[in-house]
């Protein structure tokens, strides 16, 4: 976040890519695309692409740490080399292992991991390209490839974020945006449950700020929600 755009991220109301400030960018979700997983998606959110990838219930490895009461849900989010202008460097860095981390703590409190003992839940999430929301692309995408799977889960999680730019809230932002806005804060929502499973914030808001940002972003997740929805309807349909 932070720094100077050289060109106006707001004018007359309207964002750099057209959007209202409480617009979502183009959204498609895919369930059921990879032959080989036992639950998969894919989710395009504007310019960021995600695949996820679901195997399990299956053997936990190694054996010292399954848990003999619950399932151990294993996952590992990762940005392709390609998918961002500078070629990444492959591997694992410090943003995936956090965004691996808070995705997995965003997800268990829906998953009944209790159903499956002695088990592991390997969850696999890959950025394809990535234009701002990464994280948020990569758990929509993670709560369908579960559902897709068969796992028993309490409710979907969709996850959105909201910002701020140029002093003014807006929802989803774009690469421009979070590039050289002034804050970003991604949740993530179960909308059955009414719960947050994931908020963070990078940048500074007002108190005022930050309950118009949470109630675009609840709004956004609600909208995601029943693209999740209506993509697993088209799966199983």
């Amino acid at each position: 976040m932070g720094g100077k755009s050289d060109v106006p991220l707001l004018v007359d109301g309207k964002r750099v890519d057209g959007r209202k400030p409480d617009e979502l960018r183009p959204l498609k979700i895919e369930a059921g695309v990879l032959k080989r997983a036992d639950g998969s998606a894919y989710v395009e959110l504007g310019g960021t692409h995600a695949l996820a990838a679901v195997y399990g219930p299956r053997e936990m490895h190694p054996k010292h740490k399954l848990d003999p009461q619950r399932a151990v849900l294993k996952t590992r989010y990762n940005m392709a080399p390609f998918s961002v202008d500078d070629r990444k460097r492959p591997g694992p860095d410090r943003r995936s292992t956090e965004i691996s981390k808070v995705t997995r703590e965003c997800l268990e409190p829906v998953v009944f991991l209790e159903q499956y003992p002695r088990t592991a839940i390997d969850l696999t999430i890959e950025i394809l390209q990535a234009d701002a929301g990464t994280r948020v692309t990569g758990i929509t995408a993670a709560s369908v490839a579960l559902a897709d799977a068969g796992i028993a889960i309490r409710d979907l999680v969709s996850a959105c974020a909201a910002g701020k730019v140029e002093d003014t809230v807006v929802l989803d932002l774009c690469g421009p945006e979070d590039n050289f806005g002034q804050a970003d804060l991604p949740i993530a929502y179960a909308s059955s449950l009414d719960k947050v499973t994931l908020l963070q914030m990078d940048g500074l808001m007002t108190e005022a700020e930050f309950e118009q940002g949470m109630k675009y972003a609840i709004d956004g997740c609600r909208k995601i929600n029943e693209a999740q929805r209506e993509a697993l309807r088209r799966k199983y349909q």
